[in-house]
């Protein structure tokens, strides 16, 4: 949501303008070192386009990290060791559908940047 410039700050505004300067510029720095590619685009556009071809690595990052996010409580229960019981998967990123072990284990869910940031 931030990178998108969809998120619902509620921490102070002066906060929020440092925050949102300093992703303008990142943005704009990532439009001048792809000029070819994204000159004719807005940030907004170049936002959009930095995220979805970086989706998948953010996530993963946020929920799959060895050491530094993948324990946190960002994420409801989806599933347990055994696969029946709700608790967190704190040992993979997603519960896999029980029909391989593993299967879909490694896969992120991208999607929840499409949930409104009120109903996560």
């Amino acid at each position: 949501d931030i990178v998108r410039g969809k998120d619902l700050f509620l921490g102070h505004k002066q906060g929020k303008q440092h925050l949102e300067k300093r992703l303008e510029s990142m943005f704009k720095n990532i439009q001048e070192n792809n000029e070819k590619q994204l000159g004719e685009l807005t940030t907004a556009q170049v936002r959009e386009y930095w995220w979805n071809a970086n989706r998948q690595q953010v996530w993963k990052a946020m929920t799959c990290s060895e050491d530094r996010l993948r324990g946190n409580a960002y994420f409801r229960a989806t599933c347990g060791g055994s696969g029946n019981n709700a608790r967190r998967a704190l040992s993979q990123c997603r519960c896999g559908d029980g029909k391989k072990p593993g299967s879909n284990a490694d896969q992120v869910p991208t999607y929840f940047d499409y949930v409104p940031q009120y109903l996560r």
